[in-house]
């Protein structure tokens, strides 16, 4: 058998990095910063501890997936220092930032098209100015700048609501629309457009950029907009939900909530086709690979 290479991550319980973990299991000798490990807690925020583990492992690379992404609760922290929301993004990456710069690793940051202010009516690329107008956004926008700011190899990699093939205990957004439809009338905004991220094609993205050490900023998501019912749509007929689905106002729902609510976070992926080597799937065809029927994805989640 071909020995794994080791590789340092954050956040390999979560959704992307349970998935990451599941496909490349014969691949990597994951080295686990997880306060929730059973067998060695770390704390990403520790810098002592962290430093340790760094100096420890031989592994030429470390993929952050860490953070703290309950928009809603993010608001509620809005400005706070010394909150969860900013301690996980902010400070648990300049300490893995530090780490990286004094044992020569290369990190690789999953961040989000919720660092820009949602305005723009086509795909976000690269090159647009960072507007973030919420605290989620503003904390990851922190990030990205400490990242961008260091002296070790590094990559960032922006992706908007993920969904994997299979379900999770924490629902994605495609299994969250599948569980609306099913429960009898999803009202879904026909003008609020995202960008989904297929994970199962993402992981085959970050192995990537590991592998060829890429570094700099790319947008990792599907490369398509779609408006939530129009998602909510090809979900229902890829799986043959029972259901109905009706249009909503993003306009009039925003009208009665404090959070702001960016409009488009659609990323364009331009620069990521032309140096990727296989092509990723289109939107319909991961949601025809998402599991049915839905009865497992209660049982998961409750």
């Amino acid at each position: 058998m071909e020995e794994k290479t080791p590789l340092l991550i954050t956040g390999s319980s979560g959704l992307i990095g349970s998935k990451f973990a599941q496909v490349y299991a014969n691949k990597y000798e994951l080295e686990t910063l997880d306060i929730s490990d059973p067998v060695q807690p770390i704390d990403i925020t520790d810098e002592q501890a962290v430093f340790s583990f760094f100096e420890k492992s031989s592994a030429q690379a470390c993929v952050h997936l860490a953070a703290f992404t309950d928009v809603t609760v993010a608001w509620e922290q809005r400005g706070d220092t010394n909150g969860l929301v900013y301690k996980i993004n902010v400070i648990g990456t300049k300490v893995l930032s530090r780490a990286a710069s004094t044992f020569g690793k290369h990190l690789i940051l999953v961040s989000t098209a919720y660092v820009f202010d949602g305005k723009k009516d086509s795909l976000y690329t690269e090159n647009d100015s960072v507007n973030p107008i919420e605290w989620y956004g503003q904390t990851k926008a922190y990030s990205e700048d400490v990242i961008t700011a260091a002296d070790h190899p590094w990559t960032i990699a922006r992706i908007d609501q993920p969904f994997r093939s299979d379900p999770f205990a924490k629902l994605d957004v495609a299994h969250k629309f599948a569980q609306k439809i099913t429960e009898g009338t999803a009202k879904l905004f026909d003008n609020h457009y995202f960008g989904p991220t297929f994970i199962d094609d993402f992981v085959r993205v970050l192995d990537f950029l590991i592998q060829s050490k890429t570094t700099g900023i790319y947008h990792a998501t599907s490369g398509e907009k779609w408006s939530d019912y129009d998602f909510g749509v090809a979900l229902q007929k890829a799986l043959e939900l029972s259901g109905t689905i009706e249009r909503s106002d993003l306009v009039a729902y925003q009208k009665q909530q404090v959070r702001p609510y960016q409009t488009n976070t659609a990323l364009s992926i331009e620069k990521l086709k032309n140096i990727l080597p296989f092509e990723q799937k289109s939107i319909v065809e991961a949601l025809g690979l998402v599991d049915s029927p839905l009865l497992n994805i209660f049982v998961v989640a409750t």
